[in-house]
């Protein structure tokens, strides 16, 4: 009974999305990851999609664009959503920072401790403090829409030796992207930051060209890096990797009340997925590290905490250096401070 019933809702389900692809779309939005089927960005795109085009009745077309098919850089992506030749872009704080430099905000080390709190934070005000000061750099041009992950948290790993404090940093060449941020860190905990294309990564860590880096365990074991030598990991989890996803205001804004609705319901959707993805995908890459002979070390509440001492001068660095850095700085540090009373007065409720 129950699985003929199950049959006949996927037969109805998939007629439903028959129906729907054949009618003529009201509104298109075109979509676009510079990633590929098997990441994170990738699973929120087809939530989204399948979301918007269902709750809209067919109204709205999402068309995805996975890969560098539309555009290939973060500055090139932006430029397209600002002229409206893409609608939906997905960047991360990096790609994004050379137009909105206070989003690198999001890699500031150790100010969000775990899952709950990083998702609570990003549901909120906070984010929409962002797409308040974005509108307002872009000439109301690019809108940022949620903020998902993509790729779980930045860990410290290594092919030298197990960190366990920022003394044992001292002297490693850590690669780092080319910002002045993710160096700043490096070299407050005593590393050498060193940057590194991303393609290029590979080779150099077998040829020593770096030592170590600062990757999510999915990233790590996707591109073996094991395999050129990386086998220590610290899980010190120093930020969040955060998936700003924006869209054209032009496009946004042209839809009606209920179908703009619909789109920032679907962004929900999406932010969900992206949300729960890295868990479990990371689930089976630190299960990998470890019987491939990986060395996986969980810091203790009080080496987390000299972490984060020794970190504490970027916070600085990031107010005196980037353009609107007080002021979104501010708003994050409240956003975790608020989330972290809500979360502990809610678990208390629950344990009674």
């Amino acid at each position: 009974m129950i699985k003929g019933t199950l049959k006949s809702l996927m037969i109805a389900t998939m007629l439903a999305g028959s129906a729907l692809s054949a009618a003529a779309a009201d509104y298109t939005i075109r979509a676009t990851a510079n990633s590929n089927e098997n990441d994170e960005d990738y699973d929120g795109l087809v939530v989204f999609k399948n979301y918007v085009e269902a709750a809209s009745n067919g109204a709205i077309e999402v068309e995805l664009f996975i890969g560098t098919q539309l555009c290939s850089k973060g500055a090139e992506c932006l430029q397209g959503i600002a002229d409206g030749s893409i609608d939906v872009y997905i960047s991360t704080s990096g790609g994004a920072s050379g137009i909105f430099p206070y989003v690198q905000v999001l890699d500031l080390p150790y100010l969000m401790a775990d899952d709950r709190i990083a998702e609570t934070v990003l549901q909120g005000d906070f984010t929409r403090k962002m797409r308040d000061m974005a509108l307002a750099d872009s000439g109301d041009k690019i809108r940022l829409m949620t903020i998902g992950n993509t790729g779980g948290w930045r860990n410290f790993a290594n092919t030298k030796r197990r960190v366990a404090s920022p003394a044992d940093m001292e002297g490693l060449k850590i690669r780092t992207v080319v910002a002045d941020l993710p160096q700043e860190l490096v070299k407050a905990l005593g590393a050498s930051p060193t940057p590194i294309p991303w393609p290029e990564l590979f080779t150099s860590f077998q040829t020593g060209v770096v030592e170590g880096s600062k990757n999510g365990i999915t990233d790590i074991m996707g591109m073996k890096f094991p395999d050129a030598g990386l086998q220590y990991v610290t899980l010190d989890g120093h930020a969040y990797m955060g998936a700003l996803w924006w869209m054209s205001n032009d496009t946004f804004m042209a839809m009606p009340e209920d179908m703009r609705r619909v789109v920032v319901d679907g962004f929900y959707a999406l932010q969900q997925a992206t949300f729960a993805s890295p868990k479990r995908k990371s689930i089976q890459a630190y299960a990998d590290f470890v019987e491939g002979g990986g060395d996986l070390y969980v810091p203790t509440p009080e080496e987390k905490a000299a972490f984060k001492e020794a970190a504490a001068p970027v916070y600085d660095w990031f107010k005196d250096n980037v353009d609107g850095g007080p002021e979104i700085f501010d708003a994050l540090v409240a956003a975790v401070a608020e989330a972290e009373t809500d979360i502990d007065s809610g678990r208390m409720m629950d344990l009674k």
